[in-house]
């Protein structure tokens, strides 16, 4: 039974999340901030939650950040995501031994 309850208040917790935009939203929305806020929310919102993640992930915070700075210049410089990765993966492992 008390599982039953949890599964029904997740349920309706989640149905709110989405019911409530479309309750109080009828119009469209014409105000350039808040189209570009609901925009740019998704991004701001998963680089929050990525980037303590890779700042933590190898133990030491020297080849997360090697692997960090190699990751965004070759996103800058627009390589594909497989090239990034493994760049990536393999600076901070080559740093990771070098400190150690």
């Amino acid at each position: 039974m008390k599982n039953f309850a949890l599964i029904a208040i997740m349920a309706l917790t989640t149905y709110l999340v989405r019911m409530i935009p479309f309750v109080t939203l009828r119009q469209k929305l014409t105000n350039p901030f808040i189209k570009s806020l609901l925009f740019y929310m998704p991004y701001a919102i998963l680089s929050a939650m990525t980037f303590p993640a890779i700042i933590y992930s190898t133990g030491d915070i020297i080849s997360a950040l090697t692997g960090t700075i190699v990751g965004l210049l070759l996103g800058f410089f627009e390589r594909s995501l497989i090239e990034i990765s493994l760049a990536t993966s393999i600076t901070a492992l080559m740093a990771w031994f070098i400190s150690a």
